[in-house]
């Protein structure tokens, strides 16, 4: 018998929270979040779930109304002022902080000056990526990772987007969401795959080496991770849900992965609507 959530509840969405609970063999743990509202997801697969777009979208920065979110949840000005929508964020390699360009140049120290670390992961294959520190785990489970090793430590953004681009020349950056959500995804060896990586690039990385300093980029020996989802039934075909084209999605929680909640009606990534106001019940 299905259970519906006890009341309804209503608020601009943000990226479901995630936790990976103390023993590696449970499961990644979630909760929707709508406004200052939580709903545990976990423990509502098998369950209908109804979400409707109220037609409003607040920027998450400034809170102000917007008719169209840019850069997962800003308003246009917002958009065009804040260092974190700047292309820079999403390529590190082209950072103009040196110029005297940056939009902020106080976020910047605090956010891109501090150490991040270079990763390989398995999403839907082997890829790199990179990100902060101090926001793994939370990386690799937004990209629905079921494995993810950390391999190179630098002190800066900008140099993990140069040691990033060294990498892409070998092994994609890029997750196929559709693969992904499928779940059908084969176990990979990473630290084997971390090993030939670093044996095929060792001249180029002895290139930034020289330029940025021999310790500023630093070889990690850490285990890799393994993380499994609460899924219940993967799709065999993957379609989408898009709240601007239809404002209420709904069905049964077949799963949760990555930022996606799988419905037996379609998957929706409610990242991707970030500040959509939406009633859950």
């Amino acid at each position: 018998m299905q259970r519906v959530i006890e009341a309804a509840v209503q608020g601009c969405l943000s990226k479901m929270a995630v936790a990976v609970p103390g023993h590696q063999d449970d499961q990644v743990v979630y909760h929707l979040r709508a406004g200052e509202h939580r709903v545990a997801l976990n423990e509502r697969i098998g369950e209908l779930i109804s979400l409707r777009w109220t037609g409003a979208i607040a920027c998450t920065h400034c809170g102000r109304a917007t008719k169209k979110s840019f850069a997962q949840g800003h308003c246009y000005p917002c958009f065009k002022r804040l260092a974190q929508c700047d292309t820079c964020i999403m390529k590190p390699e082209t950072c103009h902080f040196f110029q005297g360009t940056c939009r902020e140049p106080e976020w910047g120290e605090r956010h891109c000056f501090q150490p991040h670390t270079v990763y390989l992961a398995n999403s839907s294959g082997l890829k790199v990526g990179i990100t902060r520190k101090t926001q793994m785990p939370t990386r690799w489970l937004d990209q629905g990772a079921i494995q993810a090793l950390p391999i190179l430590e630098v002190d800066t953004r900008q140099q993990s987007g140069f040691v990033e681009m060294l990498f892409k020349e070998q092994v994609s950056d890029r997750t196929n969401w559709r693969a992904m959500l499928k779940g059908d995804i084969d176990v990979m060896d990473l630290s084997a795959e971390r090993d030939r990586l670093l044996s095929l690039l060792s001249d180029g990385l002895s290139q930034l080496r020289d330029t940025h300093g021999v310790d500023a980029i630093r070889t990690l020996g850490q285990p890799a991770h393994h993380f499994h989802y609460p899924v219940s039934v993967f799709p065999q075909k993957v379609a989408s849900h898009n709240f601007d084209k239809q404002p209420l999605v709904e069905g049964v929680l077949q799963g949760v992965k990555g930022q996606y909640l799988i419905l037996d009606s379609g998957v929706i990534n409610l990242r991707k609507f970030t500040g959509y106001e939406v009633q859950v019940s």
